[in-house]
């Protein structure tokens, strides 16, 4: 059995915190056992190795997260890259011509689709376990994981079985589904034993396979790659879910949760303030999230979300707070993205009546990584080193840098830099273009300092 996680989707509906750069999986707000701040996608990532599926796992990410799955995740963890974002029929058709064509994955082996962020119990996944064996002794198209609804929900899917009709004593067959009904109907849906739909699939290889060609896509990934922004924006229920006639679901009696949206996922923080500001004791089921070192005083305020980040700033009703995404529309992009080498903060960006264009921002590179060897075609930057040490490279030359050094990088210089401590510069870009060219000749220290001994020997 071979697992895919789906990791993409952009951050509206947990801004100031989520971004286009940084989306609800990787916030670090949730505890695991002793363990403090931790992502979802962290989160989850435990509770698979706890059941010993991590060795099993890909995680299906586009371009703009592979930095920051690798520095929560670590870089061993299989990636599989979307060129860019589609919906969720792309991803799975690109995972699936992934699995065939490059990791040479049997058909007959069964594959497992789920959402990189569920907030579920251990336990939950010895259910994902279930979907094999159940796959192979039903031979079903599809098998699906259903939770077992605890109030009627208007917020999810859900998964209708055939009334009376059992595939096996643990296993119904599926008869329809439903697309977030209205609490009122939600209501009759559970009298038919409904089930929520919680985004989990699982088929043979061979299954997805065959609906590929039938549509004419591709199975070599590289040429799947090419063709991807030519494949429909759908969703996999729509795509392939609703198309199949031989579905069968497990029914899952247990906690499950998507922490999609402020009072959901405050619901679930082990405590009511992270980062620096003070909630006066009148406040009732009040929460604050602050990344800023500015102090926040929230006083005499109940039921209520504040959360703070470069990127700006929420005051809402935690009930009002799932509204949030239709009101987003700044004309801004990330001022803070995470990393595989550490972190980046926008402090200011200015533009200019010349045209010149000036960003500042505080960098953060981690011991032992190092920045890929690269020169910009249209900036120059200016490095001011605050803390730490490393070793510098500049059009072949090396030097080591520490805190107090400055160093002046004009356009069209080659580059890179190692941290041989925690290090932390500000960083100040300056040029004539808002569009910055890059050309990048190496992306590990190995290979670039191998070609820097050559040319520092000529």
């Amino acid at each position: 059995m071979k697992l895919v996680l789906l990791s993409g989707g952009s951050g509206k509906r947990l801004w100031p915190l989520s971004n286009d750069a940084r989306s609800k999986q990787f916030l670090k707000i949730l505890e695991f056992g002793e363990q403090e701040d931790l992502s979802m996608v962290q989160r989850v990532w435990n509770q698979l190795k706890k059941s010993s599926l991590d060795n099993s796992c890909y995680i299906a990410t586009n371009q703009t997260q592979v930095g920051i799955l690798q520095s929560q995740l670590g870089q061993s963890v299989p990636l599989i890259i979307e060129p860019e974002r589609r919906d969720t029929f792309p991803a799975i058709a690109l995972a699936v011509s992934y699995l065939y064509s490059v990791a040479n994955v049997d058909l007959d082996e069964v594959i497992v689709i789920l959402p990189v962020d569920p907030y579920v119990e251990d336990h939950f996944f010895n259910t994902v376990k279930r979907l094999e064996i159940t796959i192979k002794s039903m031979n079903a198209d599809l098998a699906l994981i259903g939770v077992k609804p605890t109030y009627p929900s208007a917020k999810y899917g859900y998964i209708i079985p055939e009334s009376d009709k059992k595939a096996r004593e643990d296993v119904l067959k599926v008869s329809h589904f439903q697309e977030k009904p209205s609490e009122e109907a939600a209501i009759s849906l559970i009298n038919q034993q409904a089930l929520w739909n919680c985004g989990v699939f699982s088929f043979r290889l061979r299954y997805l396979v065959n609906i590929l060609q039938e549509k004419g896509y591709p199975l070599h990934y590289n040429q799947l790659v090419e063709q991807y922004h030519s494949l429909p924006k759908i969703s996999f229920d729509y795509e392939v879910v609703e198309r199949s006639e031989n579905i069968v679901v497990i029914p899952y009696e247990g906690y499950w949760k998507d922490l999609g949206t402020w009072n959901t996922l405050t619901e679930e923080m082990g405590r009511n303030q992270i980062g620096r500001g003070t909630i006066s004791e009148d406040c009732i089921n009040t929460h604050l999230v602050n990344e800023l070192e500015i102090p926040v005083t929230i006083l005499g305020v109940s039921n209520v979300v504040v959360a703070v980040s470069p990127d700006g700033i929420l005051v809402s009703d935690k009930s009002a707070s799932p509204r949030i995404k239709d009101f987003i529309n700044y004309d801004q992009g990330p001022m803070f993205e995470e990393k595989e080498w550490g972190w980046v903060r926008i402090l200011d960006d200015e533009r200019y009546e010349d045209g010149r264009t000036v960003i500042t921002k505080r960098v953060a590179v981690k011991t032992g990584r190092n920045f890929s060897y690269l020169m910009h075609l249209n900036r120059e930057e200016v490095w001011t080193v605050v803390k730490g040490e490393g070793e510098f490279v500049q059009n072949g030359v090396p030097m080591k840098v520490k805190a107090g050094n400055v160093l002046h990088i004009p356009m069209k210089t080659l580059h890179s830099l190692k941290a041989i401590t925690d290090m932390e510069m500000i960083v100040v870009h300056s040029g004539y273009s808002d569009e910055d060219k890059v050309m990048e000749l190496y992306s590990t220290w190995s290979e670039m300092s191998e070609h820097c001994l050559n040319i520092s020997m000529r």
